[in-house]
């Protein structure tokens, strides 16, 4: 195994105080500390070569656990193994063979063009000339950004500036990468590259823990999906078994050529009234798909039927809950 994490845990100390004036000052003096249990106890292992989803509410322990993972936090208590190190122990040995995509934290300099940045990030990996050459070029080439990297990073979309995040991230061949939001804020072109990239250097062999709230992402890349809610893990499998785990629902689009009537039948539950003619509905599976059909078709004549699993939004929704 890559990563090993057995009964990890971080507990936060904070402090009550009050709102009032008298409170407040009362609280400089006699504070009562407050534990914030952020994880309590998860274990979990992850092979070379994995694309795992960590997922989560906020505040549920996620980034946590990434923040442990990358040698930025210490536990308070429990084992972490990455690549045989303890990241937060062997820091300097660790990081080198490490990479981290933050969404909302940028590595490049914001007045100098990505170039520099990529050739700071040479110096400080030391990376040989032709290894920084050849992945620079290639990884440029992959991304489309020939015209880009040697204009000023303040001048660069957001599209643009990601996409530079993940040739900084990538130069060095590390062997692990952590991504924390790495979509948010962009276009559906910049997503779809960014998402096409993750893939083809996962299909070279590296491992990647993604956290995000976008669940495209998860969709289109995460091969097993880790949920955490209140410092514990809740779910740990692939998509297909949270689909087939938690939803027994179908998501049904009908239009009819005479207006809809109000049914009543039970597991039926209307979500969205479209016009007179069309809506989408839910149905569980303890009704019969097709005494629906033949019901509806009786009275109103079907002109058109989409019959779906649940949007996997409905799906971690339930989970969180």
């Amino acid at each position: 195994m890559i990563i090993n994490v057995k009964d990890l845990r971080k507990d936060y100390k904070t402090y009550e105080r009050g709102s009032s004036f008298k409170e407040t000052v009362k609280s400089l003096f006699n504070r009562k500390a407050i534990i914030v249990e952020a994880l309590k106890g998860i274990s979990f292992s992850l092979q070379e070569g994995e694309l795992t989803a960590l997922l989560g509410p906020n505040g549920a322990g996620k980034s946590t656990t990434l923040k442990i993972l990358t040698g930025v936090l210490y536990p308070t208590s429990g084992k972490v193994s990455v690549l045989g190190y303890i990241p937060w122990v062997d820091r300097k040995k660790y990081v080198a063979n490490i990479g981290a995509v933050f969404g909302q934290k940028s590595q490049l300099i914001w007045d100098i063009p990505p170039i520099d940045s990529f050739y700071m990030n040479k110096s400080i990996y030391s990376i040989p000339d032709k290894v920084f050459k050849e992945n620079m070029n290639s990884l440029v080439e992959m991304l489309g950004l020939q015209n880009i990297i040697k204009k000023p990073t303040r001048q660069l979309s957001l599209g643009e500036r990601m996409k530079c995040e993940f040739i900084m991230t990538m130069l060095h061949n590390p062997k692990i990468v952590f991504l924390d939001e790495p979509t948010i804020g962009l276009d559906v072109i910049a997503k779809d590259a960014i998402r096409n990239f993750i893939l083809e250097m996962n299909k070279n062999g590296t491992t990647f823990i993604l956290t995000t709230h976008d669940l495209g992402d998860v969709e289109h890349l995460a091969q097993r999906v880790i949920v955490i809610n209140k410092g514990e893990i809740v779910f740990d499998d692939n998509l297909k078994a949270l689909k087939s785990r938690l939803s027994t629902r179908k998501s049904i689009r009908l239009l009819t050529k005479e207006p809809l009537p109000e049914f009543n039948i039970a597991g039926l539950k209307l979500v969205r009234k479209l016009s007179n003619f069309e809506a989408e509905f839910e149905l569980d599976s303890s009704v019969d798909l097709n005494s629906f059909i033949y019901q509806v078709n009786s009275t109103n004549r079907i002109s058109d039927m989409s019959i779906t699993e649940m949007p996997i939004e409905e799906i971690i929704k339930d989970l969180y809950k």
